[in-house]
């Protein structure tokens, strides 16, 4: 029996994975401009280099490519939670790219996505709420792909719904939990999701113990009731996503308080490991 009709056969098995034909031009840009580096403890941080990238040759072309793909793809054609989540993801992180390294004002750079409108301008609709990223010939903005599909009652109603896509969405900030150099896909989407949410753990800018106060990443601020849901708590769903070592620590803690979120871009210049 040749291979391609045996995996025809297997239960559950697609032969191509959406996100790996659809998101191969992403993919180039994190190869070339995305930087991971652990830390002691087991801890990941990572940065995107927005000057390399600019200075690159294929940078227009690149980022044209893979909003054509991403433009002419129905995301009707998904199949099942793995393939539908990941793809959700690789959309927001791709397109938030992509807003940066295309709409710099006087040719510069943002300093932060809150530059683009939104806090510093009220009158102006932030980066998150613009409606403005083609898939399959309909516009969404960033806010519709985390909150209304992810995170949304749709993927609730059908069990897709995960807390820890806030540990895989990413913000283009210092205080997000880190971009990884590889697009998800159905294999490697729960493998991801679990380590992004424990190493993220690990680091200060994430999560920290002094006495018996617990300090925790705003995420647990703002989305408090998507961690309520998947765990009771946002200390249970720490104590249940975090290292044994961390996950004891955080158990002996009464108190918990919020890590001012860093919303300076996420260029190695903005984190003191990359200098």
């Amino acid at each position: 029996m040749s291979l391609i009709v045996l995996l025809a056969l297997l239960p559950g098995r697609a032969l191509s994975d959406a996100n790996s034909d659809n998101f191969q031009h992403f993919q180039k840009l994190l190869d070339q401009h995305l930087i991971e580096k652990s830390l002691p403890g087991n801890a990941l941080l990572s940065a995107f280099d927005y000057r390399s990238a600019l200075a690159g040759d294929s940078l227009d072309q690149t980022l044209k490519e893979q909003r054509e793909t991403l433009k002419a793809f129905d995301p009707s054609n998904l199949q099942g939670q793995a393939e539908s989540v990941a793809f959700w993801i690789n959309a927001y992180n791709f397109f938030m790219l992509d807003q940066i390294l295309t709409e710099r004002p006087g040719g510069e750079l943002v300093s932060s996505v809150w530059d683009y409108g939104g806090r510093i301008n009220p009158f102006v609709d932030s980066v998150f709420e613009r409606k403005k990223f083609d898939i399959g010939g309909q516009d969404y903005s960033l806010s519709q792909m985390e909150k209304e599909i992810l995170l949304g009652s749709d993927y609730a109603d059908k069990g897709w719904k995960d807390a820890r896509i806030h540990f895989a969405v990413n913000c283009a900030s210092v205080g997000c939990p880190p971009l990884r150099d590889v697009v998800y896909d159905a294999d490697n989407l729960e493998d991801l999701l679990a380590e992004n949410t424990r190493r993220a753990f690990n680091t200060d800018r994430h999560l920290k113990v002094e006495g018996d106060t617990l300090y925790v990443t705003e995420l647990f601020k703002w989305y408090e009731e998507d961690f309520e849901e998947a765990a009771g708590s946002g200390k249970a769903f720490i104590k249940k996503w975090a290292d044994s070592s961390i996950a004891g620590r955080v158990a002996d803690t009464s108190t918990m308080k919020f890590i001012d979120y860093d919303w300076d871009l996420n260029r190695p210049a903005n984190f003191s490991e990359f200098r």
